[in-house]
């Protein structure tokens, strides 16, 4: 079924004017107050109305591109392998339909909104996938409301009536602790991501009460921002502490390789004296040593999974949530049995 973009009535209807004055106000013609005038730019705005819409719409024409706005400095996204492969599997599927990969950077969740508006208003995309689920999410509702089709990337919870792929990010962190525990690990610790996150939130709840179940002492997560330094400042202040922990699960690869380096320069040896586990199993975990234990999938199959998805959705298809292949742990020379049997730190 066709969604319906933004039109002049629209605007006219909410600004409570005539069509002629949006005609007006838009083009930049007499006829209309100052006034008015702001008032039906702001009311196209908000709606994701601009002067290139009633052309397009007229000609009917598709955008044949789909659009992904992320909340991440260039910079941070160039070194997360996580997002690199996960877009080289978009744009893999996309490209075998013709379609484009409309990529830009956000500083939050409003100026994400506004770019949804924008683009859908302009047809600039027929479609988006949106990363990086929050809690009481506002992207859910404003897409809802513009009908822009929409697939989001995570949940399965918080994600209203839009189609989403996701994973299970809880039963992988349970699996993770079993594992460190049946090694011996009696004190093991978290850095994880970005609290608001709703992927970061399940994994945390996930390790609280893994560690619960299993009896172990009171379970530490640390919260960073994904990037190396955090990584290694968080994992400073948890092998400076008096329960130095003999394990720590990082949420991301390169927070793992960032507190080896740390573990390393504290004179610690891994696995000897610390295990570690990655979140994510890039190539990275390969290239250090020693090479890490990591939870890894098939991310460029969930990156093309999300795009058959939504050109399902730009289709006019009914599409259901589809949980994708939990991550696995792939063993390798970062974790070993504690110092001591009891797991215990060594003086």
């Amino acid at each position: 079924m066709a969604v319906k973009r933004p039109t002049i009535a629209d605007v006219a209807r909410r600004a409570g004017v005539s069509k002629g004055s949006v005609s007006y106000a838009l083009n930049g013609q007499p006829g209309v107050s100052e006034a008015t005038r702001r008032r039906i730019l702001a009311v196209a705005a908000e709606i994701g109305f601009s002067r290139s819409s009633a052309a397009r719409a007229l000609s009917g024409a598709t955008a044949n591109a789909v659009g992904l706005a992320l909340c991440r400095s260039a910079r941070t996204l160039g070194i997360e392998p996580f997002f690199m492969e996960l877009i080289s599997g978009v744009e893999a599927e996309l490209s075998a339909r013709s379609y484009a990969l409309t990529l830009q950077m956000v500083t939050d969740q409003d100026a994400e909104i506004a770019v949804h508006r924008r683009w859908w208003g302009e047809r600039r995309v027929d479609g988006v996938l949106v990363c990086d689920l929050r809690a009481d999410d506002r992207r859910v509702p404003v897409l809802e409301e513009l009908g822009l089709p929409a697939v989001v990337i995570g949940g399965p919870e918080g994600t209203g009536t839009l189609p989403n792929v996701w994973s299970d990010d809880a039963a992988a962190v349970m699996d993770t602790v079993n594992y460190l525990a049946a090694l011996g690990h009696r004190r093991i610790a978290r850095v994880g991501g970005l609290p608001d996150l709703l992927h970061a939130a399940v994994r945390g709840t996930a390790f609280t009460e893994a560690c619960r179940r299993l009896d172990l002492p009171a379970a530490v997560t640390v919260s960073s921002d994904y990037t190396g330094e955090e990584g290694a400042q968080a994992t400073r202040r948890l092998l400076s502490s008096s329960a130095r922990p003999t394990a720590i699960i990082y949420d991301n690869d390169v927070m793992a390789i960032a507190g080896l380096s740390v573990a390393q320069e504290m004179g610690l040896a891994v696995p000897v004296d610390l295990s570690i586990v990655a979140g994510d199993d890039s190539p990275l975990c390969r290239l250090v040593h020693p090479s890490l234990t990591a939870l890894g999938r098939d991310t460029p199959a969930y990156g093309g999974q999300a795009a058959r998805q939504l050109l399902a959705v730009i289709g006019g298809a009914a599409v259901d949530a589809v949980q994708a292949e939990s991550a696995q742990l792939t063993l390798r020379g970062s974790t070993a049995p504690p110092p001591r049997a009891t797991g215990t730190a060594p003086s």
